[in-house]
């Protein structure tokens, strides 16, 4: 496995890992993912890409976006 977000125990590689972990809560998940689609993370001449520090690489806004909406709507349950 490549290098990934480590929180606490969890290896997040991926926006779903982030929503399948666990051991956070709904509002940790939401916090993190929200950082993760922060222009702050776009990368450079791919505004539609997104890097998170120790992340293996770019993910699309898209893929963060629809992990948030993922997350929002299993949280309406």
């Amino acid at each position: 496995m490549g290098p990934a977000v480590l929180v606490g125990s969890l290896l997040l590689c991926r926006p779903i890992d982030v929503v399948r972990a666990p051991s956070l809560s709904v509002d940790d998940r939401r916090a993190i993912l929200a950082a993760w689609a922060s222009d702050l993370y776009a990368v450079d001449s791919h505004p539609s890409l997104r890097h998170l520090p120790g992340t293996p690489g770019p993910v699309s806004i898209d893929e963060v976006q629809a992990a948030l909406s993922y997350l929002d709507h299993r949280s309406c349950w």
